[in-house]
């Protein structure tokens, strides 16, 4: 295959030979989006840099982690880049504990985040990715066409957001090794996954993780409209050989 992608397959992983321990961190609660398909779950609940330091503490010392080779610090939210700068402090007390304390991970670490990408191009979160892009890996959540992505994620004031992150997609993609993203779908906009899944290919991105919401949203009828479009969809695949080129999940 050109690329050697086949449909369905994930990018390559990091280490995939290693076992790599993930870490998570919720940061906030917070975000600056309201998307219609969460139950709306935002507070102003942020995590201290003096718990995180607790948590890195305990982590580094944890017996029962000295098996794994490496490890992956995920930080999530809400929106975690509102609290770039937490972040940025947490991952810098992270590598000056491993280096002090001379810990096998220190040679094999890598910090992920995934955003729904309006802070993307800010000066914050760029000083952040120059000072740890070699170990970082950011994520940007894209739903679709723009008619898909802003009939879900929304502004407090009811406001698309796809323009202002459809800006942030050549910066991203310029920087990230692997080009991924995870859209989202429920019952409202169910009948735009096709569309919305080629027109992420369309823009660059190869690797889409297409998820159903967990929140009681379904109706009766839903099963056969997700049915026609995986078939529609598999027919684009096929019509255009895309098998080679593209990959999607669900």
């Amino acid at each position: 295959m050109d690329n050697n992608i086949i449909m369905g397959k994930l990018p390559h992983g990091w280490h995939s030979n290693k076992k790599i321990k993930t870490i998570t961190f919720n940061v906030t609660d917070d975000c600056n989006l309201a998307c219609t398909y969460f139950v709306n779950k935002s507070t102003h609940n942020r995590m201290t840099f003096d718990i995180a330091k607790q948590a890195v503490d305990f982590i580094l010392s944890y017996e029962k982690f000295d098996s794994f080779d490496g490890v992956i610090w995920d930080f999530v939210g809400g929106e975690p880049t509102l609290e770039i700068e937490l972040i940025d402090q947490i991952c810098d007390y992270i590598v000056e504990k491993m280096f002090d304390l001379k810990h096998k991970w220190f040679w094999c670490y890598k910090f992920m985040m995934c955003s729904n990408g309006l802070l993307y191009s800010s000066p914050q979160v760029q000083s952040f990715i120059k000072k740890h892009g070699a170990n970082l890996q950011i994520s940007i959540s894209l739903d679709g066409n723009k008619e898909k992505h802003d009939s879900a994620r929304i502004r407090k004031d009811g406001s698309g957001s796809y323009d202002d992150v459809i800006k942030q997609i050549p910066l991203w993609l310029k920087q990230q090794r692997i080009k991924s993203t995870k859209a989202t779908f429920a019952h409202n906009d169910l009948p735009m996954l096709k569309d919305s899944i080629i027109s992420l290919w369309e823009i660059g991105i190869d690797y889409v993780m297409a998820n159903v919401v967990f929140e009681d949203c379904w109706k009766d009828g839903d099963d056969i409209i997700f049915e026609e479009q995986l078939r529609e969809l598999a027919d684009y695949i096929i019509d255009n050989h895309l098998w080679g080129k593209h990959s999607v999940r669900f």
